[in-house]
């Protein structure tokens, strides 16, 4: 009988939820038959959620600050911590000191109060781990990958450049493939409503997003569209297409969260290590309440186990 996967998992912000669901995650029976655990966490936040030496071996990382002082709020003092967290666990993740990494969440106000530039984990995975991350989600037959992550819609006709959208791609199919689909179909949303209307609401259908799908063919990827997303995440949920490429975030997390019977696993691929995580937040207004649900960690925690290799490529 092989071993069991080693997942290295990084609890995130200690004032938000990130403590309580890894907590609670660690204690699903199905967590503790499928993988071991070393979690990377301010102590104190994490053993006031209810954890037990017995879940999991604990990486403590400690700060000068108290966490009984401090309110559920962003921060610079958890900002460091939840940094400092997931800097350690990435290296030991990287070092192949274990098969996967999992992340709780951060909050990115915290990590600006603590002088920290990136906007979130994909940020500082590709400037580190992996020039080719790709942020994807995964629900049971459900998948979809982002063309651009966090920017503010206003700027998305500068960002969204024919180039971006073909090594989107071209990461997207190498990772559905991994994931044990031989020949990916993969849709992609337009930018604009109704598919831009032949130039009317917009020009990036014909002028970026056509042109990208003549290429995509040269590169043998079945790639079609662009299709209106309101129509296509429908398509997609009667089990149309493999994977749906989308434009921006609330495209792709809408139509997700709206359409998805499973927990939602966000999977970070083309990394030098798997890394998946929950697709919530910190949840500040419900953090040490004992009110989180775990679902989304626990399904994130499973994935890992259970593809880690699936997901990763050569960097």
């Amino acid at each position: 009988m092989s071993a069991k996967p080693f997942i290295v998992l990084s609890a995130g912000d200690p004032l938000g939820i990130g403590p309580e669901v890894t907590v609670k995650a660690l204690k699903d029976p199905a967590v503790q038959q499928a993988c071991r655990v070393i979690v990377v966490a301010e102590p104190q936040s994490l053993y006031a959620a209810g954890f037990t030496p017995d879940l999991a071996e604990l990486l403590p990382i400690e700060h000068p600050g108290a966490i009984k002082k401090q309110k559920h709020v962003p921060c610079k003092w958890a900002g460091e911590v939840s940094f400092k967290a997931l800097q350690t666990a990435c290296k030991l993740a990287a070092a192949q000191r274990a098969d996967a990494l999992v992340t709780a969440p951060i909050s990115k106000q915290s990590w600006g109060l603590a002088g920290i530039n990136f906007t979130g984990h994909t940020e500082f995975l590709r400037q580190y781990y992996g020039k080719t991350a790709l942020m994807m989600f995964v629900s049971g037959p459900l998948k979809c990958a982002l063309v651009t992550e966090h920017f503010a819609i206003k700027d998305l006709h500068k960002i969204i450049t024919q180039e971006r959208i073909e090594k989107a791609c071209i990461d997207f199919h190498r990772a559905l493939k991994q994931l044990g689909i031989k020949r990916p179909q993969i849709a992609l949303a337009s930018l604009n409503p109704h598919g831009g209307d032949n130039g009317r609401f917009g020009k990036e259908e014909g002028q970026t997003i056509i042109p990208a799908l003549a290429q995509l063919k040269k590169h043998h990827i079945n790639a079609q569209g662009p299709y209106p997303v309101d129509s296509l995440w429908l398509a997609h949920k009667h089990g149309n297409f493999d994977g749906l490429l989308c434009m921006y975030h609330d495209q792709a997390l809408l139509g997700l969260k709206l359409a998805a019977k499973e927990p939602i696993v966000h999977v970070t691929a083309g990394l030098d290590f798997l890394r998946t995580s929950p697709t919530h937040g910190t949840a500040f207004d419900i953090a040490g309440q004992n009110r989180a649900d775990a679902s989304s960690m626990t399904a994130a925690i499973l994935f890992a186990a259970g593809h880690k290799k699936a997901a990763s490529t050569q960097a």
